[in-house]
């Protein structure tokens, strides 16, 4: 989609594995704005249709409001799409619909999850990244910057991520099925960061010196495992099987 290679964010866990999350381009970008762009014309409509409902002159209702009114209005529609992105970032851990759609995210330049302050200021910053029309400050500042950043990036310490599709088949294909391994006892639900830790674990496991891989395997286990002490034994027999564990882990998250 992008005719460039993307740049890469890298980010040094606490378990000290590196994790290169590939930087979105202005067509994912893109893309996706309008995505959320069609959700919001469809809002709109429908609002539109209900309010003639209600008021059966409407153009001849808003000449009537006064300068202040008109103002407000103008500010109210702009504060919905505000709100529309910023509580599905929010909500959606770095996501709207749009961006779910093109398998995008957006994070914290450190690679952890975007909070409200930071949503809340990109989203605002909207106002001036789509000046003087058609996003022309936006599409300089993306188009300018390493990591493709618009200026509300710029100012919420923000960017945007592809989430690549990984086949988890090829990091074990001689380990045990899923038969002989534990199942666990107890386990909460992965995260996306979490997620993208194990997958770089096993991306880069057969790189690894023996007792390093075996030393990562076994943090990432007793960290998202949640197996009982026979089980984490058995788990914890061979790199292999480890990493098969891990593997499955991810899949039941999908």
């Amino acid at each position: 989609m992008d005719s460039a290679p993307s740049p890469s964010l890298d980010v040094a866990t606490p378990e000290r594995v590196s994790l290169s999350l590939p930087v979105a381009g202005i067509g994912y970008r893109c893309l996706a704005y309008l995505a959320d762009l069609f959700i919001l014309f469809v809002f709109w409509v429908i609002a539109y249709f209900t309010f003639t409902l209600l008021v059966s002159d409407v153009i001849g209702f808003f000449q009537g409001l006064s300068g202040l009114a008109q103002t407000l209005l103008v500010v109210g529609v702009f504060a919905t799409q505000w709100v529309y992105w910023t509580v599905a970032e929010v909500l959606m851990n770095g996501q709207t619909p749009g961006k779910r759609l093109m398998g995008i995210r957006v994070v914290r330049v450190d690679g952890s999850p975007v909070g409200v302050l930071e949503s809340a200021v990109r989203n605002l910053v909207r106002v001036v990244d789509s000046l003087p029309f058609v996003y022309a400050v936006g599409v300089l500042s993306v188009l300018l910057t390493r990591q493709h950043r618009r200026l509300g990036d710029l100012l919420a310490g923000t960017l945007l991520v592809r989430e690549e599709r990984i086949d988890l088949d090829k990091y074990t294909a001689s380990a045990p099925g899923p038969g002989a391994l534990p199942t666990a006892t107890r386990s909460e639900r992965l995260t996306a960061e979490d997620v993208e830790l194990i997958l770089s674990f096993l991306t880069r496991a057969p790189e690894l010196e023996p007792q390093a891989r075996m030393r990562l395997g076994t943090k990432l286990v007793e960290r998202y495992g949640g197996l009982d002490e026979a089980g984490r034994a058995t788990v914890l027999a061979s790199p292999q099987s480890t990493e098969a564990f891990l593997r499955a882990r991810v899949q039941a998250e999908r």
